[in-house]
């Protein structure tokens, strides 16, 4: 019993610190705030699984966020295996009841493409490929060094250095046109 409220001791003193940036770092992955809280919590289950694992004295956010990158990319993986499922009685129900409008509303239409105009370098980021969006995401917003974010990526940090050259190169001409817009050169 000793051990155990140690153990939770220790590992609410190491890891809990950190859950806004591991939030923060699952939401630009997933783009959603239920799936990322989600991603978020099996994240620190696993960790506090694993924690007998942890070394003390490493670095504690790149163990965490390393566990919260795999467990991401094993629920895509997942996920894309799953096949797409509908409730056609639903969608009877929702085509056949009186409320629904036959044609959309002109309104409605102008105000989705309003929405959909919103921050460029968002959307450009959301648009890169995952490895580049993620290596972005850990060295220019989450402030990780190229050795920190090449234990998290389980790759060489050469690799890192190149990927985020290429990375950081495809948002650059992803948001070109609009920065022209904005009066940069």
């Amino acid at each position: 019993m000793i051990v155990l409220k140690t153990l939770t001791t220790d590992f609410e003193k190491d890891f809990m610190p950190l859950m806004r940036q591991a939030y923060s770092f699952a939401y630009r992955l997933t783009y959603d705030e239920d799936l990322a809280k989600d991603l978020v919590q099996d994240t620190y289950i696993k960790a506090f699984r694993f924690y007998e694992n942890f070394q003390r004295g490493t670095n504690t956010k790149a163990w965490l966020f390393r566990i919260l990158k795999n467990t991401f990319i094993n629920d895509y993986r997942k996920k894309a295996k799953e096949p797409i499922k509908y409730d056609y009685q639903e969608i009877e129900e929702y085509y056949a009841s009186e409320g629904v409008a036959r044609e959309p509303d002109k309104n409605l239409l102008v105000e989705d493409i309003n929405d959909m105009m919103g921050d460029e370098m968002t959307k450009a980021l959301h648009s890169l490929q995952e490895e580049f969006r993620e290596i972005i995401i850990l060295c220019d917003l989450e402030d990780f060094k190229y050795e920190e974010i090449a234990q998290i990526l389980d790759i060489p940090v050469g690799t890192v250095r190149s990927r985020l050259h290429r990375a950081r190169h495809a948002l650059k001409e992803k948001i070109k046109e609009y920065a022209k817009t904005m009066g940069y050169k």
